[in-house]
């Protein structure tokens, strides 16, 4: 059986976005309708700036202490997020995420079309645990080389 891709993982093919002059407010709102974990950030509507992400809302506004309704996208999302294509292993996409701590990965074709995001949660654990042994392996080869 072939390994899925990360657009075959994906249960949503909606994207949830913003402009980077959008609040935080509004995108926690946002975020909060439609159920997503994470807004992209894009100027004009098709150009992808950034992403912003729960975990950003948590400690890059909440812990800072930063006003949500006055505080741009711009302020606090992470710009030119790393993207996979369409045709990524979901394993190598856990796997970037495992090695650079990330939990979202948008989803961008040829034509720098955004598809989607793909999201830990969407990566099943037999895939999960396949990054987690390749992760593994790496740092046995790291310590090995010195």
């Amino acid at each position: 059986m072939a390994e899925r891709t990360v657009f075959q993982s994906i249960p949503k093919r909606v994207i949830l976005s913003l402009s980077s002059h959008a609040t935080v407010w509004e995108a926690a709102c946002a975020m909060t309708r439609a159920n997503f974990s994470s807004v992209l950030v894009m100027d004009p509507p098709d150009r992808l700036l950034g992403i912003v992400t729960e975990r950003d809302l948590t400690t890059r506004v909440l812990a800072r202490a930063l006003d949500p309704k006055t505080t741009t996208l711009a302020q606090v999302m992470t710009p030119n997020p790393l993207c996979v294509t369409p045709q990524t292993k979901v394993s190598d996409a856990v796997l970037m995420m495992i090695e650079r701590g990330f939990r979202h990965l948008p989803i961008v074709g040829p034509d720098r079309k955004v598809m989607g995001v793909f999201s830990v949660r969407d990566a099943l654990p037999r895939e999960i645990d396949t990054a987690l042994s390749q992760t593994e392996f790496n740092e046995q080869v790291n310590d090995a080389l010195g």
